[in-house]
This record gives structure tokens, C-alpha cells and sequence, in this order.
């Protein structure tokens, strides 16, 4: 339910609407509750995935996981290479689910069969929304069976499950949607 403020709130005209493959580009102006016209660029762009990939060690023995990270890749937007979690966009057609299995196979080499089990954190996503930005981030844990094979070219480290991993982690990644999906397991896992 819209409140009143929201209702106040009204698109005047759409004066650019720019497609690409990755994203859309709207100009509009807006009109605010107390009548000024705003002019307001957005962005809008496919929903993507975040996956915590996390290696059941020998359960029988230890009972406990490692959180898997691919190789380091270059950034554009921040201009360097950082530590990331495997992740993507969302094709069109393609569930949240399907494109996390994806992001797996493609960053750290890890097929459908290897994955355990595919823990959806969120089922609604989670708004990435600015006021230039708007799209769902999907955040998963995929448990991986501890006899998969895992491809050291792909993989750049493995930190343990624990509360010292996750916090020598957390000073290593930048990606603050890979953080606020480290973070939202480890509080639900606690």
C-alpha cells in the first residue's frame, strides 16, 4: 500500500529511455509533493546473484566447511583487481537459482552435480536501489560435496567456516554485495 507521500509523488514524461544488453538508461522528470519538477536519471539493470560457496570438509571428522573464492578479476568501476564471491547477473528466462549454478560452473568450475545443496538467503532479493540504481541481489550458499573436483587454476583460497575465517575475510573483501552476503549467512547460521 502506497502511503500519501508516495501518492504525491508523479512522473511528468520519460525524456530518454537507452536499451543495451546489460542495462537501461531513464531520464525522467518527477514531479515532488510540493509541485518542483525534478529531473531524475536512473539505471535499471538485470537482477544478479551472489553464491557462498562452501566445501564440506570430512564431515566425519571435523565437521566443518571452507567458504571458496575464485581467482581475483579486474573491476572497471573500481579500476583494480579484488576478491570476490562467484556471482552475475540474471538472464532473462532464467531464475535466481539457475543463474547461481551458472556463476559456479563459470568462476570456480564447479558443476550442478558437485552442489549439495542451493540455500536461497533471501526468496524476494534484496533491493540494490539508489536513486540511479535499481536491481535485486539473490544471495545463495552452495553447500559443494567434499569429493568434488575443485580446479586450482579457478581458485584463489579457501578460509574456514569459523568466526576467525569470516572475519579475516571481511577485511579482504571490498564487494559490498559479497559482504552483506557473508554477513547474512553467517547471522543466520549462528
Amino acid at each position: 500500500m502506497m502511503s500519501q507521500s508516495e501518492k504525491c509523488w508523479q512522473t511528468r514524461d520519460r525524456f530518454l529511455e537507452l536499451h543495451s544488453r546489460w542495462m537501461t538508461l531513464i531520464g525522467e522528470h518527477l514531479q515532488d509533493p510540493q509541485g518542483e519538477i525534478l529531473e531524475y536519471w536512473r539505471v535499471e539493470k538485470a537482477d544478479s546473484v551472489i553464491v557462498l560457496p562452501m566445501l564440506d570438509d570430512d564431515l566425519v571428522t571435523s565437521g566443518t566447511h571452507r567458504i571458496l573464492l575464485p581467482s581475483p578479476s579486474y573491476r572497471p568501476g573500481v579500476g583494480r583487481v579484488t576478491l570476490d564471491f562467484p556471482g552475475g547477473r540474471v538472464p532473462e528466462g532464467q531464475s535466481p537459482d539457475q543463474a547461481a549454478i551458472s556463476a559456479l560452473k563459470r568462476e570456480i568450475g564447479i558443476d550442478a552435480v558437485s552442489i549439495t545443496q542451493l540455500i536461497p538467503l533471501t526468496t524476494q532479493g534484496w533491493a540494490v536501489n539508489s536513486s540511479f540504481s535499481n536491481q535485486k541481489l539473490f544471495g545463495f550458499v552452495a553447500q559443494i560435496h567434499n569429493t568434488a573436483k575443485l580446479h586450482p587454476a579457478m581458485m584463489a583460497v579457501t578460509y574456514p567456516a569459523t568466526l576467525e575465517g569470516v572475519q579475516y575475510l571481511l577485511r579482504k573483501l571490498t564487494c559490498l554485495q559479497c559482504r552483506a552476503v557473508l554477513l547474512e549467512w553467517w547471522l543466520i547460521s549462528g
